[in-house]
C-alpha cells in the first residue's frame, strides 16, 4: 500500500484526495476528499492573467490541503494544474506560490494529458462489468475547458476543447460586469454556437459517434444529476453512477437558463460558486447528447483526480 495526496486545481475548483493505493489491484481507499470552489480562471479569458484575488483564494486552498496532508501522512504529492494555469500569462507567480505551500511544483499538464487522466479515473471500476457497452466515451466538462476521450480498456484518442462552465458564461452571459439574470435568447443562441464549433472540433480527434457509452464528469454533471434526483443535499453515493436521461437533461438546461440566480441558488444540492455557471455548463452536457445521440449519461464521481492519484503510484 502506497498513501498518496493527489490535487487537482481547475479554472473553477481545487480538489485534493488522500487515499490508500493497493499497487497490486489499482484499487483506491479514500481517506480525505474534498473541493473548494476558488475561480481561480476569473477573468483569464479577457486578461490573459490570472488574477490577485483568484490566486490568493487558491492559495489560501492549499494552505488547507497542506494540513491535511501532513496529518494523514502521505507519502507521494501530485500537484496537476489544467486550464486556466495553462492559458495565463502570469502562471509562474501560481507555480511559486503552490511550491511555497506544498513543496511540490505544479505539472501544468496539456488539454490531452487531462483527458487520460480523466478516462482512467472514470472507468476504472466500470472496466470487466458487462452492463455498460463499449467503447466509452467520458467527457469532463470543466470550468475553462471540456475534455473527451474514446477508448475502451485504455484511451483511443482524446480531444481537449475550449469550452467550460466558466468561461462560456464569461465571455457570452456578462453584460455590463455582471451575469444577465436570466440570460437572453440571443446570449443563449451564442453560447450554443460557440458549443457547436468546440464539438466540431473535438470531432476531428476523437470519433464521437463510435461511443456506446456516454460517461460524464466534474461539477456541472454532478450537479444535474442532484437536481434530476431532487436531492435534499449534494449526496456522492447516490450521485456516482446515477444515470439521467437526454430528456431530464433538457428539461434542467431549459429551467436554468430561464430561472434567476436567487432561484437557482435556492437549489439545496446546488455549491454557491456554481450558482451562475450552472447554465453554460449543463447545456454543454445537453449539447454533447444531442451531438452524439446519447439517450442517457452515466454520471461519475470519479475522475481525473483519481487518475491522477493512480498515476502516483
Amino acid at each position: 500500500m502506497t498513501r498518496v495526496a493527489a490535487v487537482d486545481c481547475g479554472t473553477n475548483s481545487i480538489r485534493l484526495l488522500v487515499a490508500d493505493v493497493d499497487r497490486r489491484t489499482g484499487e483506491l481507499t479514500d481517506l480525505d476528499r474534498r473541493m473548494t470552489i476558488v475561480r481561480l480562471g476569473q477573468g483569464v479569458d479577457r486578461t490573459g492573467r490570472l488574477a490577485p484575488e483568484a490566486l490568493e483564494r487558491t492559495f489560501a486552498a492549499c494552505r488547507e490541503y497542506a494540513g491535511v496532508i501532513r496529518e494523514l501522512g502521505a507519502e507521494k504529492v501530485r500537484f496537476v494544474a489544467t486550464s486556466a494555469s495553462r492559458d495565463a500569462e502570469n502562471r509562474d507567480e501560481f507555480v511559486r506560490g503552490v511550491v511555497d505551500i506544498l513543496g511540490v511544483e505544479p505539472e501544468v499538464i496539456t488539454g490531452d494529458q487531462e483527458a487520460e487522466f480523466s478516462f482512467t479515473g472514470a472507468t476504472g471500476e466500470l472496466k470487466g462489468g458487462d452492463h455498460l457497452e463499449k467503447p466509452y466515451l467520458v467527457v469532463d466538462i470543466g470550468g475553462g475547458s471540456t475534455e473527451f476521450v474514446v477508448g475502451d480498456d485504455h484511451a483511443r484518442a482524446a480531444r481537449s476543447v475550449d469550452i467550460g462552465c466558466v468561461r462560456l458564461t464569461e465571455r457570452h452571459l456578462v453584460h455590463d460586469g455582471e451575469v444577465t439574470d436570466p440570460p437572453t435568447h440571443e446570449q443563449v443562441a451564442a453560447m450554443r454556437a460557440d458549443i457547436r464549433a468546440a464539438l466540431d472540433l473535438a470531432a476531428q480527434t476523437v470519433p464521437l459517434g463510435e461511443a456506446r457509452t456516454l460517461v460524464g464528469l466534474a461539477g456541472s454533471v454532478t450537479t444535474v444529476s442532484a437536481i434530476a434526483q431532487e436531492l435534499p443535499e449534494y449526496d456522492s453515493a447516490r450521485i456516482h453512477h446515477s444515470r439521467i436521461s437526454r430528456a431530464r437533461v433538457r428539461q434542467i438546461t431549459e429551467w436554468l437558463l430561464g430561472s434567476t440566480h436567487a432561484e437557482r441558488a435556492e437549489i439545496p444540492s446546488m455549491h454557491p460558486g456554481r450558482v451562475d455557471v450552472i447554465g453554460a455548463g449543463a447545456l454543454v452536457l445537453l449539447s454533447i447528447m444531442e451531438r452524439t445521440g446519447a439517450e442517457e449519461v452515466v454520471v461519475s464521481e470519479h475522475d481525473i483526480l483519481d487518475g491522477i492519484a493512480w498515476s502516483i503510484a
